[in-house]
């Protein structure tokens, strides 16, 4: 097989190309904390109310810095209602879902997460700021999906 000269010269500047690109997006990726999903815990879906720390939704201080908010994600809503956590400590997001699949989008923030059915999923998150944040369903999961939402009110401590 004999390739031209110009053909050598362009398949050896798209090589390049593709290795100097994917350099930068990996380089970058790491470089912003971005890695790939570690292993997933798993969870009976039909005995998730059973099941620490499902069975108590809610947010739950772990020590000084740290609080935990177990989360269930359910047709058209998420267990509990309303969440109330600290600014300036470290949140760390437990979800699992008992029905379909849902998502866990805090809007504002980097937070966004798959929340399916026989999984937990965690995050960990730190407000900055006080206020209220509005945490919505990018996954559609029904005909109600529209009014799955609700919000953390982030305080001052």
């Amino acid at each position: 097989m004999h390739l031209h000269r110009y053909e050598k010269i362009w398949l050896l500047f798209g090589v390049l190309s593709l290795i100097v690109f994917l350099s930068i997006v990996g380089i970058t990726a790491f470089a912003h904390g971005h890695t790939p999903a570690g292993g997933m815990d798993i969870i009976d879906p039909e005995k998730v109310n059973e099941t620490a720390p499902f069975n108590d939704p809610g947010v739950k201080q772990i020590d000084k810095d740290t609080y935990e908010v177990a989360i269930v994600a359910q047709t058209f809503g998420y267990n509990p209602a309303k969440v109330k956590v600290p600014a300036g400590k470290e949140i760390i997001f437990t979800l699992t879902s008992v029905d379909v699949v849902h998502s866990f989008t805090i809007e504002g923030t980097k937070v966004n997460m798959m929340v399916v059915p026989g999984r937990i999923t965690h995050k960990s998150y730190t407000f900055d700021k006080p206020g209220n944040y509005l945490v919505i369903c990018n996954e559609y999961c029904g005909t109600g999906h529209h009014f799955m939402q609700t919000e953390i009110e982030v305080y001052q401590p």
